[in-house]
């Protein structure tokens, strides 16, 4: 993008600043259990990625680079120096960027149902069947389409029905683009060899997407890394285990400050 906006945002609560990076294709309102819960002793901030929610754009992001490049001219506006960087899924893939590109700018790291090595052959073909497939019916059908593969089918039918709203509520050209940039992405295993600060992995069981052998093979390429594997939950482990979510990220925020 030629302009980068300034980031529709959310800050709840005081303390050391936590950031929340949303999942595709959904925005800040997946995480209100964890708004709920950290900013009990945390500064929370969430924020729309271009395009998505209530970020406005004329031209959605073509690569995951530029969503770190929009968070850091996000944190510059809030004179934040540096922060714990949470993102689950996409918003992981867009957290390793940021931290290949602004580790000075972190005091730790969470990545959540996420994996740092680029898409396979299969799966750059799938994410074309999806960009096809919102282009001919709209997003609402590619959310139907994603939805088994986000929730356990233990989820309960109230947070299926949540999630295809937020997903149906994105425009179709951000979610096209957001589809192509994940499909291109590079490999940033690197990222991981050198990250200095604390990191924390989470995977959950029940992930059909991202299984928990993804998020042990990162601790591999940081064996420093604490992970942390959620029983039970789907790929949004954020909001179908609300609470094992937000216990790992308080322990680790708060020894990580010590």
């Amino acid at each position: 993008m030629d302009h980068h906006p300034l980031l529709a945002h959310k800050i709840t609560g005081d303390g050391s600043p936590i950031v929340l990076v949303h999942g595709f294709p959904l925005d800040a309102r997946m995480w209100e259990p964890q708004i709920a819960a950290l900013s009990r002793r945390h500064q929370v901030l969430t924020l729309d990625l271009a395009s998505f929610g209530q970020t406005q754009t004329a031209t959605p992001p073509t690569h995951l680079e530029d969503h770190a490049f929009d968070i850091a001219h996000l944190l510059d506006h809030l004179h934040l120096d540096r922060v714990t960087l949470v993102g689950l899924s996409m918003g992981g893939y867009v957290a390793l960027c940021f931290a290949e590109r602004y580790a000075h700018r972190l005091s730790s790291l969470v990545l959540a149902n996420t994996k740092a090595t680029p898409d396979t052959p299969e799966a750059k073909h799938k994410r074309d069947e999806h960009v096809a497939l919102v282009e001919q019916k709209g997003v609402s059908a590619l959310a139907k389409a994603l939805l088994p593969n986000l929730l356990s089918k233990a989820a309960p039918e109230k947070l299926r029905e949540q999630v295809v709203s937020i997903m149906s509520a994105q425009p179709v050209e951000a979610t096209t683009r957001a589809l192509e940039a994940m499909r291109d992405r590079r490999d940033t295993t690197h990222v991981l060899h050198d990250l200095t600060v604390p990191l924390l992995l989470i995977g959950s069981e029940g992930d059909t997407l991202m299984p928990p052998e993804i998020t042990k093979a990162m601790k591999q390429a940081q064996p420093d890394a604490e992970l942390v594997i959620i029983a039970g939950a789907g790929h949004l482990s954020n909001l179908e285990a609300p609470d094992a979510f937000n216990r790992a990220i308080g322990a680790f925020v708060d020894a990580s400050a010590h």
